[in-house]
């Protein structure tokens, strides 16, 4: 899958809102707010439940790493999440 199409379905699941659970929530982070070298996603099966937590990492902006973004987007459709938030900046690391 190519680059733009998995980031079209990670946003399009991310613009229905909260939905219930079981949820997955993006948060990215670098160096800079301009360059994102990692990602956390969550995964909350229910309201209440311990998240479970996997980190990706690369050199460059990982928002634009293909490989990264089909397997954050093959990872949601698997979880049959209901909801998927995605942090709106890349935080500070």
């Amino acid at each position: 899958m190519n680059l733009d199409k998995a980031r079209k379905r990670i946003e399009k699941h991310v613009k229905k809102g909260f939905r219930g659970y079981p949820m997955i929530s993006l948060c990215y982070s670098g160096e800079t707010t301009e360059c994102a070298t990692q990602v956390v996603i969550q995964f909350i099966a229910a309201e209440g439940a311990e998240p479970q937590e996997q980190r990706f990492a690369a050199k460059t902006d990982i928002r634009k790493d293909e490989v990264v973004q089909t397997t954050l987007l093959k990872i949601i459709e698997r979880a049959e999440a209901n909801t998927v938030t995605e942090s709106e900046v890349v935080a500070v690391s």
